[in-house]
């Protein structure tokens, strides 16, 4: 009874070795697969099938690191332009809030002064402009 259970074991192992076979056979044929089987490094990983099992798992096991590295350096990069525009637009705002609030001070100065000097002088005008206009006539 053991022998018929490890022949059909057996048979279930052939079987699934013959799927493999045609598997790897229609990997193969891929034209880029194909092309790379040419070339030295597909001739190297093919004689050395422990070193490309063992670079095809660091490959399939660093892609999620480097996956959420890129992911949080495309965040970063666009939280630090997002940032720096809404700095900007603040700093802008508040020159502007300084800007209205001097301006309307440098009118009102600028007011003040030239009443200031036409008052200064009409006075000047009338305490000098007597005297003249006595003399002129």
């Amino acid at each position: 009874m053991q022998h018929s259970g490890s022949n059909n074991s057996m048979t279930d192992f052939q079987k699934l070795w013959a799927r493999r076979d045609d598997l790897v056979n229609r990997f193969n044929d891929d034209p880029k697969v194909a092309w790379l089987m040419e070339t030295r490094i597909g001739q190297y990983l093919s004689s050395h099938p422990v070193l490309a099992l063992a670079g095809l798992m660091f490959s399939a096991m660093a892609a999620l690191p480097v996956g959420i590295f890129l992911s949080f350096a495309l965040v970063t990069i666009v939280m630090s332009v997002v940032g720096f525009v809404l700095f900007e637009v603040f700093l802008l705002f508040i020159g502007g809030m300084i800007l209205m609030c001097v301006l309307p001070g440098i009118a009102l100065f600028s007011v003040m002064g030239g009443k200031v000097l036409d008052n200064h002088e009409e006075s000047m005008e009338s305490e000098c402009g007597g005297k003249k206009m006595k003399e002129m006539q």
